[in-house]
């Protein structure tokens, strides 16, 4: 049998209805009181906000008043200062966005894309509390290398064409140590390195490229630049640089040595004093990048490395069948050479301006000291005056505080003013008497000159006392050829003729 649905008094019913609106009175209650008390957080976050931004016009009006700058500037260094505090909240971080004036589409809320950034503007100073910039190592010291800083500063300013020297500098603790740029290739400290400089071409278009030794020292120092045959045929002075080299290590070296052994290598190929044109490269210099083919040469090498030389020794021997007594040609009225001519030891010194166009007059012209260091004669390699241009190029390295090396060269010797060729009277053999820093006084024989036919002699004597600086080899003479050069003391310097001799024998 279906059962029938219970049924449910009314007046039950009733009361579950009077339940149900109680509960729902309260409910709305208690929405209305969360709905207040959100209120009461939103104001107090607006509040907040309100006091930063006032915190904010107060830092930046300080600053405004401790730095004046103009507003962008202003507005930066607000912004630097919201970068370094502690994290904000999202609502701060939407308030301090909306401050900004000078962004557009930044990556970060109030901080200007660089691009935007006026890099010339001065930051105002910042409270201790934010960071700034990093300052310089205070352990990072400038120091002298040589030359006057406002030369090397000059020097770095520059931005020579890759066939030049050129000087740059590489910050190191406590030190700048200067990295050498040379014909392309850089040299750094403490280093050995063998070049090629193409000064010319060949008749068939190739580059004529002439070897050059640097070695870099590990030191700051100064420059000191030797060179060897400018005369193709002068041999002695190409083993000195080679000797020099040999004993250098650029770890112990102070500076910087650039050696060219065989500056006219078309003239050594052909073992001629001359360029194939028959012209005297050390007749040209500084040269012309515009001139003849001497000239270009000489310009090429005064303008790619001579001009940054501190000072020049150039290594040169007798000419034309003559040999010289080791010594050394100098302009004396020039302080700066006179006291260059001091560090080579027991050498001989000959006091003479220098013929123009010679690499030694126009290195002196352009405020570099140079020297000429004569000994011995072409198309051969003589012992004696090779370990004597050694022994005076290493004396030098330490005088100049480049090199230390103790080397003991004896006895000083005599300085010159003043020097005389002797000349031959008649024509024949001549065979020489005396040698080579022989001492002399008037009236002594230097050489007798025989007639080979009849036996007829004539001697060649000294009108002077002084001392044989350079003879002619035994050979066949004319008239009037130049046989002994006397360099005089100074008791008979009025004695001397002072007008030019036609044969200087000039390096």
């Amino acid at each position: 049998m279906r059962e029938r649905p219970r049924q449910v008094p009314a007046g039950r019913s009733m009361s579950a209805l009077r339940v149900n609106f109680k509960f729902t009175r309260l409910l709305l209650l208690l929405i209305a009181c969360l709905t207040i008390s959100c209120s009461d957080t939103n104001t107090s976050l607006f509040e907040k906000n309100t006091t930063i931004a006032a915190d904010d016009t107060l830092l930046q009006n300080t600053l405004d008043e401790q730095n004046p700058v103009d507003e962008q500037a202003g507005s930066q260094a607000t912004e630097f200062a919201h970068i370094e505090e502690e994290p904000a909240s999202e609502a701060q971080n939407v308030t301090i966005a909306n401050t900004e004036t000078n962004t557009k589409d930044s990556d970060l809320p109030g901080i200007p894309k660089e691009s935007e950034v006026d890099k010339n503007i001065v930051e105002p100073a910042l409270p201790l509390s934010v960071k700034t910039k990093s300052e310089p190592d205070p352990d990072l010291v400038y120091l002298n290398t040589g030359r006057e800083k406002e030369e090397i500063q000059s020097k770095l300013d520059k931005q020579y064409p890759g066939d030049k020297a050129e000087f740059k500098a590489t910050k190191q603790q406590g030190d700048i140590e200067l990295e050498m740029e040379l014909f392309g290739q850089v040299i750094p400290p403490g280093s050995f390195q063998r070049l090629k400089w193409a000064a010319s071409q060949s008749y068939e278009g190739g580059d004529v490229a002439t070897p050059v030794l640097v070695a870099h020292g590990s030191k700051p120092g100064k420059t000191l630049c030797l060179t060897a045959a400018v005369h193709g045929d002068e041999l002695n002075g190409i083993e000195i640089i080679r000797r020099v080299f040999n004993k250098i290590k650029p770890e112990k070296l102070s500076g910087k040595l650039i050696g060219i052994p065989i500056v006219n290598l078309q003239a050594f190929r052909e073992t001629s004093r001359y360029l194939p044109d028959r012209r005297d490269l050390n007749r040209f210099f500084p040269g012309n990048s515009k001139g003849s083919s001497a000239s270009r040469i000489a310009s090429s090498l005064f303008t790619g490395v001579i001009q940054y030389c501190d000072a020049l020794v150039d290594l040169h021997t007798g000419s034309f069948r003559r040999t010289n007594l080791p010594q050394l040609r100098a302009d004396l009225n020039n302080p700066q050479v006179l006291a260059l001519t001091r560090g080579f030891g027991a050498t001989v010194i000959l006091h003479s301006d220098g013929g123009l166009g010679t690499l030694r007059r126009a290195a002196t012209d352009a405020g570099i000291p140079a020297v000429t260091l004569e000994a011995g004669e072409p198309m051969r390699l003589q012992e004696n005056a090779i370990a004597h241009g050694v022994k005076g190029i290493r004396s030098l390295l330490s005088t100049m505080d480049m090199y230390r090396k103790p080397t003991l060269l004896g006895t000083p010797k005599p300085t010159f003013y003043h020097a005389k060729w002797i000349r031959s009277d008649q024509s024949g053999i001549l065979f020489s008497q005396v040698k080579l820093g022989k001492k002399v006084k008037i009236g002594d024989i230097l050489g007798i000159v025989t007639d080979p036919i009849n036996n007829n002699r004539s001697e060649i004597k000294s009108p002077f006392n002084g001392l044989v600086l350079g003879m002619a080899l035994n050979q066949l003479v004319m008239p009037g050829y130049a046989t002994f050069r006397i360099g005089i003391q100074a008791e008979n310097a009025d004695m001397v003729d002072t007008s030019p001799d036609e044969f200087e024998d000039s390096e």
